[in-house]
């Protein structure tokens, strides 16, 4: 007879992985046991003639939410086991695990809440194993009830039964941690703005009334609130622009599903496959000519933010909406994060919403929707967090210290590292704002401990007026720690080659709207000849006069003036009309481009530029609005013969263009893609010259369609490797993966 103690590592804790293991063992005939450990993996104890058939099987098949990464087998010594049981949870660790990100219902649960038996149909919280909130919930590892917000509600006998029974509960409920049904789980319940309730038999029912009337209603979630309003009115939708100051930014839509999507966006198979994947993102899609959305929700765009119900609640509400689908934005004010509670639900969105339909399982963790898109036909995260994060991503390479990462200040994240793997937080946001900052310190100091580090390395950005540079530092106080500083684009180029498993010198394509460089100037349009720890700026876009500095980035008229300036020689007097300040301030701009203290290298400043002087975008009212605006200007456009050397050659041609009364669209398109062809060129001669055969391209700008196909094109036509993001966002809340990276070089 043989036996073997096994630790389990992935995505084990959570997920329905001991229940499961119990059933396998038991049809085997093998006896054991089966235990949480205090690091997030579980160890298993299995002997019996059928015990290697055992491993084989633990292997080869299980559920799709349980992610196995490794499984250590260990011969041992049998013990006379008769049977094979689930022992209580160790808090000893030997080796960490995965912390189970939050996954949609699944379609069993969904079924039984529109088909089920009475304590679970119509039921807003039904989960089992395979679904549901996981980290929103989770106060400290491991994964056990009463480590989770499901600890305020004890189980009925109906649950206890199904939870203590393999027979009752099955693979989905049989020691299922959240286990809970209408007896015995969270309540539900209709307030109006001021916290005062609403009387109704069914408040979600009336909420999806109220939506379908018109009004604007707060609905609390698994990682916070959403505000729920029709998208089909322009009056409704307008009127939630004006109480949320969100002037134009785009605005998510939530469809009941598939079919419902279907009418409002083109969907192919693999957008199909995201839109229903248990991490249920958003994902940006092609808008249909005759869809009923109204043109507010996406002011200006080609593209439509949708995505699919993932709770119970969510479903009910939508299905009974008029529409099947409603606006379904962060429950959040203007440049601060999403609400998590009703204190800040009342105070922060009474002024924004009608109604709020809350529940009182306690969210411990904010969580935002993840966000993807497809660039260059690759799906692209925009933002990774529910469904997502904060399952790690392995490295190729081991760090010899555990590691904290603060990475950016705008649209970030955090991280914590150890052995292969980087731990990204959920998004955190922007860094300005007091409330973020707490939660990305709160959120470290959280991985932190429940990964049981000690004697870290601390890693930040360059840029010393950074909020993320001031954290760590004050982390670097307190623990006495070691800290590493990393340029911005350098740690943009190591977070996509970590992203690929790229161990081995490359150059790198890093384009965003800013990173404080090594000479003091505002970056972001560099090739980078990278070697681990060290690299060189081989590189980069012409350098341009930022006139006003950070007020160059709020008001792209100004950078518009700059180029035609360098171009030209002259700033047309008509760009007065386009600015804040009008003339006098044209005439400010003017003298700063005369005298200019402060220049930049920016791909965002660059399509900033050209959006303006193309009609596209005269203000930026949301982070990469006129980038964002350009690229959807040139959906559908034709390539123009655009021979520019840099890229303010570039500009002038497409002025020029322009001005011949070229259509629009076919300027819009020929500029992105020859900014992309123009960095690319360069990139394979720097590549050639270094005898490298890999280019990665990152940073904010990486998203654009346009500009990496024109990359990609060079690239690929030079016989080189190309690399875009996959499993991290190119952008700034991918940076802390990258300061990570580098760390297992020093």
């Amino acid at each position: 007879m043989r036996a073997f103690k096994i630790y389990a590592v992935g995505i084990v804790q959570g997920v329905g992985f001991r229940p499961y293991v119990k059933m396998l063992a038991d049809s085997l005939g093998v006896a054991g046991y089966v235990k949480n450990m205090g690091g997030g993996e579980v160890e298993i104890f299995v002997e019996g003639e059928r015990a290697a058939k055992f491993v084989e099987a633990l292997w080869n098949s299980r559920p799709r939410a349980i992610v196995l990464e490794e499984l250590i087998v260990q011969e041992a010594e049998p013990q006379g086991r008769r049977s094979f049981e689930i022992l209580k949870s160790d808090e000893e660790a030997r080796t960490p695990s995965n912390v189970p990100p939050d996954l949609a219902i699944c379609e069993e649960c969904l079924r039984e809440v529109l088909e089920g038996d009475e304590r679970r149909r119509g039921y807003y919280f039904n989960s089992c194993s395979f679904c549901g909130p996981r980290f929103s919930v989770m106060r400290r590892l491991p994964y056990d009830r009463e480590n989770t917000s499901w600890v305020s509600f004890p189980m009925c006998p109906q649950c206890a039964a199904e939870y203590s029974s393999p027979r009752l509960g099955g693979v989905r409920r049989f020691f299922y941690q959240g286990i809970s049904c209408k007896l015995d789980g969270p309540r539900v319940r209709l307030l109006d703005s001021s916290g005062k309730p609403v009387e109704s038999d069914n408040p979600v029912l009336k909420a999806a009334e109220l939506v379908s009337r018109g009004y604007i209603v707060a609905v609390k979630g698994i990682g916070g609130y959403h505000i729920f309003a029709r998208a089909t009115d322009d009056s409704v939708v307008a009127e939630l622009r004006r109480r949320k100051r969100r002037p134009s930014q785009p605005f998510a839509v939530m469809a009941l599903d598939l079919r419902v999507a279907e009418r409002l966006v083109h969907i192919d198979e693999r957008a199909a496959s995201l839109l229903t994947s248990p991490q249920r993102p958003i994902v940006l899609l092609p808008k249909k000519e005759d869809s009923p959305i109204s043109p507010l929700v996406a002011p200006g765009l080609d593209k439509e933010g949708v995505f699919l119900p993932y709770t119970a609640l969510q479903y009910l509400l939508l299905a009974h909406t008029d529409d099947k689908f409603a606006v379904a934005t962060s429950g959040n004010v203007h440049g601060e994060p999403m609400c998590k509670d009703l204190k800040c639900a009342l105070e922060k969105l009474g002024r924004v919403v009608d109604y709020l339909l809350d529940h009182d399982l306690e969210i411990v963790h904010r969580v935002d929707d993840s966000v993807l898109r497809f660039t260059n036909g690759v799906p692209t995260f925009l933002r990774r967090s529910r469904g997502y994060a904060p399952a790690w991503i392995r490295i190729p390479r081991r760090l010899k210290r555990p590691v904290v990462a603060f990475g950016a200040d705008l649209q970030t994240a955090g991280a914590v590292a150890f052995e292969d793997k980087v731990v990204l937080t959920q998004y955190i946001g922007d860094l300005d704002n007091f409330d973020a900052l707490k939660d990305l310190d709160q959120e470290l100091r959280w991985f932190f401990k429940a990964y049981r580090l000690r004697d870290p390395v601390l890693v930040c950005d360059k840029n010393p007026a950074y909020n993320s540079t001031r954290l760590c530092k004050e982390w670097a106080e307190e623990l006495g720690a070691e800290t590493f500083v990393v340029q911005h684009h350098h740690a943009h180029a190591l977070a996509a080659a970590a992203d690929a498993k790229l161990d081995e010198p490359f150059v790198a394509i890093a384009i965003d709207g800013v990173g404080y460089g090594d000479d003091g100037m505002a970056w972001g349009g560099e090739i980078l000849f990278v070697e681990g720890a060290k690299y060189v700026r081989e590189r980069h876009l012409r350098y341009v006069p930022m006139p006003g500095g950070d007020l160059a980035a709020l008001r792209p008229a100004r950078m518009a003036a700059a180029y035609f300036h360098e171009a030209f020689g002259e700033v047309p007097m008509w760009l007065a009309e386009r600015l804040p300040g009008g003339l006098p301030e044209l005439e400010v701009v003017e003298r700063e481009l005369k005298a200019p203290k402060l220049f930049t290298s920016s791909t965002g400043r660059f399509l900033d530029a050209v959006a303006a002087a193309l009609g596209v975008a005269w203000e930026r009212t949301y982070e990469g609005e006129p980038a964002i605006r350009l690229e959807a200007a040139a959906a559908g456009g034709r390539p123009l013969p655009l021979e520019a050397e840099d890229q303010v050659e570039l500009f002038a041609q497409a002025v020029e263009a322009y001005r011949s009364r070229r259509p629009l669209k076919d300027v819009a398109y020929s500029v992105q893609l020859k900014l992309g062809s123009i960095l690319g060129t360069w990139a394979c001669e720097s590549a050639q010259r270094r005898g490298v055969d890999t280019v990665a391209v990152s940073g904010g700008a990486a998203v654009n369609d346009f500009i990496i196909a024109g990359i990609a094109q060079e690239i690929v036509s030079c016989g080189l490797r190309f690399i875009q993001h996959i499993r991290a966002p190119p952008g700034d809340e991918g940076i802390a993966l990258g300061q990570s990276y580098m760390t297992s070089f020093t």
